[in-house]
């Protein structure tokens, strides 16, 4: 799975993380996010994410 990056602040969504505090389970695809998730960190909206490729 893709790591994802908010272009906003840096902030880098690792999906074998997930984000606990936004009820995103480790193991959760960046796809499968709801579309209503934000960054915990700026509060970007999820379209303001890139993929990181590796």
């Amino acid at each position: 799975m893709k790591k994802y990056e908010c272009s906003l602040c840096g902030y880098v969504y690792d999906p074998s993380v997930g984000d606990p505090d936004s009820g995103i389970a480790p193991g959760t695809a960046f796809e499968d996010i709801p579309e209503d998730w934000v960054c915990p960190t700026c509060g970007a909206s999820k379209d303001q994410f890139e993929p990181i490729e590796n």
